[in-house]
């Protein structure tokens, strides 16, 4: 897949071709499953994962999102900064994201922030959240490089980036067995100690969840 294919992808059929993720969606059906096997929700993707949290923390959240997604952008901007500050920050929680691009476009904005450097990467995934207005747009190139810039990204290594067809490949073998093994089909999913909480969930939703776990 080329850069323009990636990120210029004009109709539905070429998105289609070009991450698979609608084909992905259409054609599985995944077990409406309440829980999943923590030991193999918790076996790292082939990219491995970004976490923040302690690592003994008595709970997990995995989240399955996709960048062009108002629904995760919302969460990120609403609930993540009370669900970190609450509960990542104070150890409570470990908390995971991944990559789960819907169109061609949010894989191209996953692919940047795992470019950055590590300590970048959840500073530029919530960047791309918040100014997700800004760059899910018809041209996307230029405020996405602006973005990229402001991580530290030369030229050369954003348009490198954007092109790493290994990359791409390896988040499409995640996003197929988040589909067949875990029932993921909507973004946001989250999943509290294995179990499937789907779209955004305000912080007091989410609280509901994660402290009778914590107090088990």
């Amino acid at each position: 897949m080329t850069r323009r294919k990636l990120l210029w992808g004009a109709s539905a059929l070429a998105i289609v071709a070009a991450i698979g993720g609608i084909e992905l969606l259409q054609g599985m059906r995944p077990a409406a499953a309440q829980g999943v096997a923590s030991a193999e929700l918790l076996v790292p993707p082939p990219l491995g994962d970004r976490s923040l949290g302690k690592d003994d923390a008595p709970v997990t959240i995995v989240e399955y999102a996709s960048m062009t997604c108002p629904h995760c952008a919302q969460f990120h901007e609403t609930t993540y900064p009370e669900l970190k500050k609450r509960y990542i920050d104070t150890g409570k929680v470990r908390f995971i994201f991944r990559e789960f691009p819907l169109d061609p476009l949010a894989a191209g904005a996953s692919m940047l922030a795992r470019c950055a450097d590590k300590e970048q990467y959840f500073p530029l995934i919530e960047t791309l959240f918040h100014q997700q207005r800004q760059w899910a747009v018809e041209k996307p190139i230029p405020p996405l490089m602006a973005l990229a810039k402001q991580a530290g990204f030369s030229e050369q290594k954003f348009n490198t980036c954007l092109s790493d067809q290994k990359m791409l490949d390896a988040m499409q073998v995640e996003q197929k067995r988040a589909s067949e093994k875990f029932g993921v089909t909507s973004t946001p999913t989250l999943f509290v100690n294995g179990r499937i909480q789907k779209g955004g969930m305000s912080i007091d939703d989410l609280a509901k969840v994660i402290d009778p776990l914590l107090k088990s």
